[in-house]
């Protein structure tokens, strides 16, 4: 990338990346965070395809806010090993099955039964990621998640068009197995029965 090209490129999308500095107002060097937001700006464009069908600076965003993370967590001396870190991405994701499923956040238990671990290992990986909660909760745009949006979509692929049909009813449109039984002009417990197997299909996924 040659230098006239990557300073237009960075005067291009400035704006862009001032703008996801701002969730970070209590980082103290703010020349740090534009350097490193431009670091993850190039990087974005060096990936970036025109047949992704998506616009460049939809798909930079995550680039962006992904090294500004990075940079305030190292800049803290966090350290959570990778392990526990993998799990705590499993446990938020599986957080948000369930609470689709029992319509309330789930309970560790029932976080631990369905990632078929160990309570105290859904325990400890709560606390050992609190220390990055004010990094991770940074506001989520629908510029950001775009690998997992792409990841989520080839998952659903696999289930039959029945199974896509009771997961839209139950959990995007809102309706109870009962519901969706008389939609569907099959039995509530056969709904019961292929909506289990579905989010079996994709837990599956999720914790391989």
């Amino acid at each position: 990338m040659e230098q006239l090209e990557l300073e237009a490129l960075i005067l291009e999308h400035k704006n862009l990346v001032y703008a996801i500095m701002k969730y970070f107002p209590t980082y103290p060097n703010k020349d740090d965070l534009f350097q490193v937001g431009c670091i993850g700006l190039i990087e974005a464009y060096r990936r970036y395809q025109d047949d992704f069908h998506t616009k460049f600076s939809t798909y930079a965003y995550s680039y962006i806010l992904g090294e500004m993370k990075k940079l305030v967590r190292e800049d803290r001396g966090i350290k959570v090993s990778r392990t526990t870190h993998s799990l705590h991405l499993k446990i938020e994701k599986a957080s948000i099955l369930l609470s689709q499923k029992y319509m309330r956040e789930p309970t560790i238990s029932e976080i631990a039964n369905f990632l078929e671990v160990d309570e105290s290992l859904v325990v400890e990986a709560f606390y050992s990621s609190s220390a990055l909660l004010d990094v991770d909760q940074v506001p989520v745009s629908v510029y950001d998640n775009i690998d997992d949006q792409i990841y989520l979509r080839e998952q659903l692929k696999e289930l039959s068009s029945e199974e896509l049909e009771i997961l839209n009813s139950r959990y995007l449109e809102d309706r109870t197995q009962m519901e969706t039984a008389s939609l569907l002009g099959i039995s509530q417990v056969q709904v019961s029965r292929k909506e289990t197997k579905a989010l079996q299909k994709l837990k599956n996924k999720l914790v391989a």
